[in-house]
Formats: C-alpha cells, sequence, structure tokens
C-alpha cells in the first residue's frame, strides 16, 4: 500500500527537488554576473527529470556509500548526493569582453519560469495530498 502511495507522488518529488536545484545553479548565474570568466551554467530539465524517473528512487543512483568496519555490517547507501548529472554551459549570445557568459535578461526569465513552474508543482502535490487524506477519512 505505501509503495503504490509512493509511487503516485514520486513524479512529482523528483520535479520539486530538480526545479530546487536549478534554482539554485540559475542563482549562482545571478551572483556571479559581474565575475570575470564565469560561465553561466544550466541543465536540461526534461532529461535530468527522465534520468531521475528511470533510476527509480535518488537514493539508489550515485547515493553516498557507507562505510563498514566490520564484515558482519549490513551493507547500505544513503540518500542524497545524487544531485544533477549533466550540468552544462550556456552559450552566450554576445559574451562580454571580460569573458562573463551570463545573460541577466535570459537568467532572469529562466528564474521566474522556474519558480513559477516550482509553485505549480507545490500546488498540484498538495491537492493530490488532500485527495488522498480525503479518501482515509472515513465516510460518517
Amino acid at each position: 500500500m505505501i509503495d503504490k502511495l509512493s509511487g503516485y507522488l514520486d513524479h512529482h518529488q523528483e520535479a520539486l527537488s530538480l526545479r530546487n536545484e536549478r534554482q539554485k545553479v540559475l542563482a549562482n548565474n545571478i551572483a556571479n554576473a559581474d565575475t570575470p570568466n564565469y560561465k553561466a551554467r544550466d541543465f536540461d530539465f526534461s532529461a535530468e527529470l527522465d534520468r531521475a524517473m528511470d533510476s527509480g528512487q535518488r537514493g539508489q543512483e550515485g547515493g553516498l556509500a557507507l562505510a563498514t568496519t566490520s564484515a558482519r555490517h549490513i551493507p547500505a547507501q544513503a540518500a542524497g548526493g545524487g544531485g544533477v548529472h549533466d550540468l552544462l554551459y550556456r552559450v552566450p549570445e554576445q559574451p562580454s569582453l571580460d569573458g562573463n557568459t551570463v545573460d541577466m535578461d535570459r537568467e532572469r526569465a529562466a528564474f521566474a519560469d522556474n519558480a513559477l513552474r516550482y509553485q505549480a508543482n507545490t500546488t498540484i502535490m498538495t491537492s493530490k495530498i488532500q485527495g488522498i487524506k480525503g479518501a482515509m477519512q472515513p465516510e460518517g
């Protein structure tokens, strides 16, 4: 039963995690807009979401391996450490003379779009959780 509930929400959970990662990358680009030779970064959200969903849980791929000090210890993987695998460089429309490739208009638009999509994912996930809670309530 828990497996089905988890599977029901996995897609949105992964989408929220990736939206959060993308927001950090975009914020980093904006923060380094005046840094000489800084190269703007981003990633393909759809490809990363597909990769995350294909690999199952994020902790299974790229998780931290826990050290064992005895042969009797149970080997395990720690969740986390997954992150984005393909962080790419942005191709600038017009690079600056100092080598910085951050285009503030593009970064602001991507930042606002990602924030809006994060909010939409949060709203959808909240409504799904409310639906599950409603289905669990006894009729009366």
